[in-house]
């Protein structure tokens, strides 16, 4: 590690994993985010270097009284030959919430890059149900400066009804994205080997050569991140952070 700086409710944990990788474990102390709240993140993996960041525990949106959004902006950038990993566990949506969400990512053209970002549309277990919510996602993923993925994500108003309409959600209470970014032939077999396991609610596909993309919806946040683990831990190459066991 060679540089660390922190602020405010975001911390870093460093737990002992010896499998060649710097672990970084995110933690937020105010235990979650409302309106007015802004939070910026910025990593760096070195040439060589492998970096993987993952979060302590499920993010919480908490409700905005006048709906003003909390802002989150995430900075991350991989070097020369280096590899680095996005895993945050989910983002819990509650009701009358308002969050905008930025991911850009910055890869030289030999760096291999994998993401998840997973989204829960309430506590089924609460019987919560979303009636006001407003959410603006964006991801960005540049390589040697181009542009080679894009994807926006944009909810408002009633947020429970909208997912009950088939060409929206299909009544799904939760969601997820995964990215790789890596050689051609590793995407090929992946894309070969993940298409059996996957059930009928998700689907992959190579957007070019070197970029293979999942998205995945299940009724709740349980039986998605029982969908994604095998998938991820195939993408990874390797056991997910601990903090992604169910």
């Amino acid at each position: 590690m060679d540089r660390l700086q922190t602020s405010g409710c975001l911390k870093l944990l460093f737990p002992q994993i010896r499998d060649g990788a710097l672990t970084a474990v995110q933690l937020n102390t105010a235990g979650g985010i409302t309106g007015g709240d802004q939070l910026d993140f910025t990593a760096e993996a070195e040439a060589g270097s492998h970096l993987r960041l993952t979060t302590q525990a499920a993010e919480r949106i908490y409700r905005s009284p006048d709906q003003t959004a909390g802002r989150v902006t995430t900075y991350l950038r991989a070097e020369r030959g280096a590899r680095l990993d996005w895993l945050p566990q989910e983002t819990i949506l509650f009701d009358h919430s308002a969050l905008h969400r930025c991911l850009h990512v910055d890869l030289t053209a030999d760096a291999r890059f994998l993401m998840v970002e997973p989204l829960v549309f309430g506590r089924a277990a609460m019987g919560e149900v979303l009636r006001q919510v407003l959410l603006r996602d964006q991801v960005r993923i540049r390589r040697e400066g181009h542009l080679i993925y894009a994807d926006g994500l944009r909810f408002g108003g009633d947020l429970h009804t909208q997912m009950q309409r088939m060409a929206i959600g299909g009544g799904a209470g939760a969601m997820a994205t995964a990215l790789l970014v890596a050689p051609e032939a590793e995407c090929e077999a992946l894309q070969n080997s993940l298409r059996p396991m996957l059930p009928d609610t998700a689907g992959i596909s190579r957007l070019t050569p070197d970029v293979l993309v999942l998205r995945a919806m299940a009724e709740d946040s349980f039986i998605l991140r029982r969908d994604l683990i095998p998938a991820l831990t195939l993408m990874n190459g390797a056991d997910l952070p601990r903090t992604w066991m169910i």
